[in-house]
């Protein structure tokens, strides 16, 4: 049977064996989405050997000639190595930076090599002496740069080292974190509710265009409270998708008379207390526990 190497590790896999799901049976993390090798999440990258790849043509000759495949799409026939999936310690250089209300920073970042990761996610940013968990704006295979938003109306170190940087710029890479905030595609045609604060947007924003792309069939609705700096993105997105209701509420009040049923799937991120807040509301309102994925940001992070 073939050896499959990847974190230190080496073990064996019967003939034939998916390559992604060997990987994430031995408890690797890859992130992965449609698993037809469309939304080209579970890139990994082959260092010793070849696996059977059914889809060559998704992935560039030059990536391809690299190691990369798409672990979806590719068999054991042999013994294979890849890199850690998680790549930490990647740099990353500036490519674009945009300031969205006044107050937050679009901050797109190209990295050295491709970055595997799921949408809702978060990535540790240095910069100089500092270091933040960032949640990533951006989706896998929609371009070459990694997206992130930050607040950046408070004073501190990382804003501070945020205002300075320009187009050209490096910085470095630290580990991917899996947070709460995730789409699971059994969700498709249960009611989606997404409840944001600030910057609390950006995961969301990048969960919501998941779901759209993976062809989410039930209703969506979308609360932004705080700043709505992304509110033309979002009226545009609901004019293409039916399904899709957005709200820009003032304050951190959900609305009178509020009400969801028990089949909602409930996503919430903004600060501690706002998330918190939240989950309670949405249990009195009638979402199950198990149902309400909660995540709330530092509190040095800001909010917007």
């Amino acid at each position: 049977m073939p050896e499959l190497s990847c974190q230190g590790r080496r073990w064996t896999v019967p003939q034939g064996a998916n390559l992604l799901d060997a990987l994430l049976q031995a408890g690797i993390e890859v992130p992965y989405g449609c698993r037809a090798g469309s939304c080209q999440s579970c890139q990994v990258r082959c260092v010793a050997g070849v696996p059977e790849d059914a889809r060559p043509e998704a992935l560039d000759a030059a990536r391809r000639a690299q190691g990369w495949r798409l672990a979806c799409q590719c068999r054991l026939s042999g013994d294979l190595e890849v890199d850690d999936p998680q790549q930490a310690g990647t740099a990353a250089g500036v490519d674009d930076l945009t300031w969205l209300g006044g107050e937050v920073l679009r901050l797109r970042l190209v990295p050295e090599r491709p970055l595997a990761y799921r949408a809702g996610q978060q990535l540790v940013l240095r910069l100089g002496e500092t270091a933040r968990p960032c949640s990533l704006a951006s989706l896998p295979g929609e371009g070459p740069w990694l997206e992130f938003h930050l607040a950046c109306a408070h004073a501190g170190a990382f804003c501070d080292g945020a205002r300075r940087l320009k187009p050209g710029d490096r910085l470095e890479l630290g580990a991917l974190i899996d947070g709460a905030l995730h789409y699971d595609p059994t969700w498709t045609d249960q009611p989606l509710l997404l409840l944001a604060h600030g910057i609390g947007l950006a995961p969301l924003w990048a969960v919501l265009r998941e779901a759209l792309r993976q062809g989410h069939s039930g209703p969506i609705r979308l609360l932004q409270m705080g700043a709505h700096y992304l509110a033309e993105p979002l009226a545009d997105l609901a004019q293409v998708h039916g399904t899709l209701q957005v709200e820009l509420l003032e304050g951190e009040e959900l609305p009178p008379g509020f009400r969801m049923t028990r089949r909602t799937i409930a996503l919430v991120c903004g600060h501690r207390a706002f998330a918190e807040a939240c989950a309670k509301r949405l249990f009195l309102a009638g979402v199950p526990r198990g149902q309400v994925f909660v995540e709330a940001f530092a509190d040095d992070a800001g909010d917007s």
